[in-house]
């Protein structure tokens, strides 16, 4: 019952928010779904012991909810530590939204529409992590996709949000037809979607192939490869990307909640979640690694030049997903897990802290037209800087801890993959700094670029801001520090438990070997180099940023100037929305206009129209002049009409 309450009183917030209002009124359509979500939070840090000595030894069954055939799958949770985990980083970061939009969304006149969705978006959340079953966790998984549809096109007026909420639904569309069709795979092959039961029987698919053309194709592999690219759609990874900058386009509080801790680790936590799968499935665990030290890697270079700053803190967390993707690729699950929790607490600071700055600004974004603004609220620039610095992995903030762990586990599996992983993740480090505190320098420091009329009514957020922010605030000084045994260190065999699989290395730097050394283990004792080097690439990052926009400004524009393809190349995010225009939507857009124009309108339309303007009437016409209105007409009529039936009778018999 204790777990249940968590995940259904956010749908019970999101009820009363929606149809409760006229009874309730406005104010509290917002306090009463923040409060829930705050119980919530507090449940599930309580909750978190429990769970990690639940340990998924049975499910908590509600009812059955489907049987037909062998397909037998009942609506329940799966309590773990993997479970309790993420129900305290989407309830936390959940409540601290709920209340900052109290004061962002102050004059927003639909107030209680925002919060039925945010508290929708939640309960859907928590129903993906809580799964015991792969429908469960597709019902979940769609639920998501729904309620970020509707947040990110909420200021529905806007011809932008829409285009935005539309983009972010058809390209999570295509990740979910994979995903949907991994899900078809698993029961063909094992004839159940609960996961105990598949788990259960990967080991003896080991090896086992089918035919695919010409081809033979694993089925781990293949299995593996079509639930991951529903994990692509979701996390924004390279390839089905693009809709995650123009996410922005929804208020700042849906970006904090779906950006940092909810939408996009969904994916992240879908490889944790089927780590018993991706550990017999080699191929695709080396995909997920390529494609996300690819991603990584991407998003920090279109990062470097964005000038919107919530689009630079969207890349951030593109680039952030990906680290965590080629973790779980490298087989360290526990390390993903660790800078995924870490990641919530300062990313969603980050977010909120933009909020801040632009509700200071009067709707500002550009950060061109910012600066200086650190003595005008200082309380937004201490918060800001927090979370920059545990970003870019600033001992001893949360980010130091969990990113440079997920270098070290890339750097000792000791393959092709994970050195490909290392390397470029060392490079997305230092780009990391540079463009986050190029973000800090130019808006609040230096002269002041914006509208002197928006700088003379400069405000700073009010404590129903302030405060959810000073909570992630701690969140981002000790989340690393406090839980790092708990995840990646000597208790993490013990935290983790049956939740997930603790990968072997291919080598390790120990000489004893047990179940306890494996690759998370073996990334302690990776060369002092490999430790140090993503604290230098930190601090190469910042010492940039600061020579460009601090020491030398004009650095930038000069090399603009020496450089415009490049710069027009970043800028343009490496042209992929121009070539999907060309590729899909240009060709999708001819063919509905050739069906719409040749099919419809010619073909059918025009075979209607043939029918009736010119055979209808011919026929009716017909039938019209037999209607003469005459009497010895019908009768003439009968009599023939009989005459020709005795005739036939005759000549038949």
């Amino acid at each position: 019952m204790y777990y249940s309450l968590i995940v259904l009183l956010p749908l019970l917030g999101a009820l009363i928010a929606g149809f409760g209002v006229r009874w309730t009124g406005e104010r509290y359509a917002q306090i009463i779904p923040s409060a829930l979500l705050i119980l919530c939070a507090v449940m599930s840090w309580f909750g978190l012991p429990g769970a990690v000595e639940w340990d998924a030894r049975e499910p908590i069954t509600w009812f059955r909810w489907m049987a037909s055939g062998e397909l037998d799958i009942s609506w329940g949770l799966r309590i773990d530590t993997l479970t309790g985990v993420m129900l305290i980083v989407v309830t936390t970061v959940s409540a601290i939204v709920h209340v900052y939009s109290m004061g962002y969304m102050a004059d927003d006149p639909s107030k209680p529409r925002f919060f039925a969705y945010l508290s929708l978006f939640t309960f859907a959340m928590l129903m993906l992590v809580t799964a015991d079953n792969f429908v469960q966790m597709f019902f979940g998984w769609e639920g998501v996709g729904l309620a970020s549809y509707l947040l990110i096109g909420f200021w529905y007026h806007k011809d932008t949000a829409n285009a935005a909420s539309m983009k972010a639904f058809i390209v999570n569309r295509v990740g979910d037809f994979g995903f949907a069709l991994g899900i078809f795979g698993v029961f063909a092959v094992y004839g159940t979607l609960n996961f105990d039961a598949v788990f259960e029987a990967i080991p003896g698919s080991q090896g086992a192939t089918f035919k695919f053309l010409s081809w033979e194709v694993g089925v781990l592999n293949t299995l593996g490869m079509l639930l991951f690219i529903g994990a692509m759609g979701k996390s924004a990874q390279f390839f089905l990307h693009t809709w995650l900058p123009d996410a922005m386009e929804g208020p700042t509080p849906v970006s904090a909640l779906i950006h940092a801790a909810t939408m996009v680790t969904a994916g992240v936590f879908l490889v944790c979640r089927l780590s018993p799968l991706y550990e017999y499935a080699d191929g695709a665990a080396t995909f997920i690694t390529y494609i996300g030290a690819t991603t990584a890697f991407f998003a920090a270079t279109v990062g470097l030049v964005q000038n919107d700053i919530k689009r630079i803190v969207a890349y951030s967390t593109c680039s952030q997903l990906g680290y965590m993707f080629f973790a779980a690729g490298v087989g360290a699950y526990e390390a993903a897990m660790f800078h995924l929790f870490t990641h919530a607490f300062f990313k969603a600071l980050l977010f909120l802290g933009c909020g801040s700055v632009i509700h200071a600004m009067a709707n500002e974004q550009d950060i061109r037209k910012m600066g200086g603004l650190w003595r005008m609220i200082i309380p937004t620039y201490v918060l800001m800087m927090i979370g920059t610095m545990a970003l870019t992995g600033v001992p001893p903030f949360a980010g130091f801890f969990s990113k440079d762990m997920v270098l070290e586990v890339a750097y000792a599996a000791s393959n092709n993959a994970g050195m490909y992983a290392f390397w470029l993740g060392i490079v997305v480090a230092a780009m990391t700094s540079f463009y986050s505190w190029r973000l800090m320098f130019k808006v609040f420091h230096g002269p002041r670029n914006g509208d002197p009329e928006a700088y003379a009514h400069i405000h700073e957020s009010p404590p129903v801001m302030l405060i959810p922010m000073g909570v992630l605030f701690v969140g981002s000084i000790l989340a690393g520090a406090v839980f790092y045994n708990y995840f990646v260190g000597d208790g993490a065999h013990d935290f983790w438990g049956h939740s997930i699989v603790h990968a072997k290395a291919n080598y390790l730097y120990v000489e004893k070997y047990d179940e306890m050394h494996n690759i998370v283990h073996a990334a302690h004792y990776v060369p002092l180099w490999v430790k140090a080097l993503p604290f230098f690439a930190m601090l190469s990052g910042l010492l940039l940023a600061l020579y460009f926009y601090v020491w030398r400004p004009e650095t930038p524009a000069r090399m603009r100037a020496a450089n415009p393809g490049a710069y027009q190349f970043l800028l343009g995010k490496w042209y992929f929305d121009e070539l999907y225009q060309t590729i899909f939507v240009n060709p999708s857009m001819l063919l509905g206009k050739f069906f719409w124009k040749k099919g419809d309108g010619k073909t059918i339309d025009g075979a209607i129209d043939g029918l009736s303007m010119g055979i209808v009437p011919m026929v009716t016409g017909i039938f019209n002049r037999m209607q003469s209105g005459y009497m010895f007409h019908y009768a003439l009529a009968m009599f023939v009409g009989v005459a020709v039936i005795v005739t036939f009778a005759v000549t038949g018999g």
